[in-house]
């Protein structure tokens, strides 16, 4: 469930607003950072809201950008005040992909395409172990364990009762396939699938082998969406040592297309749950 104080979209609003203050005066990020004697690249990214920013931050870039209204002032000291306090995740510590589960917090919808696995959000504790760790092979049973607890808490957002997440979701019938763990832990997950598929807030897709090529062959991406108007949409495009995020309107149109061209081209809702009960079938046979 979204807390009611958010970091990382508390970060994210305070760096578009300070963005917006920089281009009202007509500067550069160059020339806020030589005025502030500080690097280019840390204004970009106080900007962009990848990095914390504190209310001496924000004291100081106010000053450069010449803001007279003292409530503006202390709005956007109280935003940097929120943005430095503790999401659920940080109690888990050191989570590399920290930022994305920031932002799927407060995110109203999400849009997402996966190639090779079940998504997070739809595994079943199972096949999450199996998934994590044949992916890091080198994790130690505790590090496994804590990524699984937070995919599992992070699950909570689609099966709450008062705001789910809309999670739609288009799946390459590789994921399906492919067998992690065993034919019964496969089975479980895509039994487990087909029935969390019934959530009147979430819809699954299969786009199957026959389509050919398509829009999303070369990997993996989600688009979020959030309540607030004022929020962008990002796309998210996971890496092996870093993500990326992309925020820019152009990029998430682009996205946005290719996940329309993916909807039309995969199985329908109906179709997509008769294809996976039948691989699940399939399995049930082999175990």
């Amino acid at each position: 469930m979204a807390s009611s104080v958010n970091p990382t979209v508390r970060r994210r609003r305070l760096g578009q607003e300070l963005r917006r203050l920089r281009e009202v005066k007509g500067m550069t990020a160059e020339e806020v950072a030589d005025r502030l004697l500080v690097s280019q690249s840390k204004i970009s990214r106080l900007e962009n809201g990848r990095r914390s920013i504190s209310q001496r931050d924000v004291r100081d870039l106010c000053g450069v950008y010449e803001v007279e209204d003292q409530r503006v002032v202390d709005s956007l000291m109280q935003m940097a005040k929120d943005s430095r306090q503790q999401g659920w995740w940080h109690a888990f510590g050191d989570i590399p992909y920290s930022v994305y589960i920031g932002l799927e917090t407060d995110a109203a919808n999400l849009r997402v395409y996966e190639p090779q696995v079940v998504p997070g959000l739809l595994q079943t504790q199972g096949y999450a172990e199996a998934v994590i760790a044949g992916a890091l092979p080198e994790s130690s049973p505790a590090e496994i364990e804590k990524r699984v607890t937070v995919r599992l808490r992070r699950q909570g957002r689609v099966k709450d009762s008062d705001q789910p997440l809309r999670l739609w979701a288009v799946i390459d019938e590789a994921a399906l396939r492919r067998v992690i763990g065993s034919p019964q832990l496969m089975r479980e997950q895509l039994e487990y699938l087909v029935e969390v598929a019934q959530l009147p807030h979430v819809t699954v897709q299969v786009l199957p082998f026959d389509m050919g090529a398509h829009p999303g062959i070369n990997g993996q991406y989600a688009i979020l969406e959030f309540p607030d108007a004022t929020d962008s949409s990002v796309v998210y495009i996971e890496g092996v040592t870093s993500d990326l995020y992309l925020e820019k309107a152009h990029d998430v149109h682009k996205y946005t297309m290719m996940y329309e061209h993916l909807r039309a081209q995969a199985l329908n809702v109906e179709q997509t749950k008769c294809f996976i009960e039948g691989i699940a079938k399939q399995y049930a046979e082999r175990s």
